[in-house]
């Protein structure tokens, strides 16, 4: 029994990292997020169409699951491809 509970610690305690690539592809993708966000939100402040802004905000939600799916290594990137990466369409 105390074999099956070191065990079944060991998983959830380790799931958490498994769930982490630790490529700094997280970090990239919530940048791509938050830029597109505030894309939409200066889109909104001039007077710009709502629809317009939320496709942004949903290019951007894609473009982070991208990133994170990719589980590119960010530290391999130039700050140049990073900020391709990220920009708002």
């Amino acid at each position: 029994m105390k074999k099956f509970a070191a065990t079944a610690l060991l998983v959830v305690l380790a799931a958490p990292l498994a769930a982490c690539g630790g490529n700094g592809d997280d970090k990239l993708a919530t940048q791509a997020e938050d830029r597109a966000e505030a894309k939409a939100d200066e889109v909104r402040a001039m007077g710009g169409n709502e629809a317009t802004a939320e496709r942004i905000e949903k290019d951007g939600e894609r473009r982070a699951d991208a990133i994170d799916d990719s589980d590119v290594d960010a530290d391999e990137l130039t700050q140049g491809q990073k900020n391709a990466m990220t920009a708002p369409q």
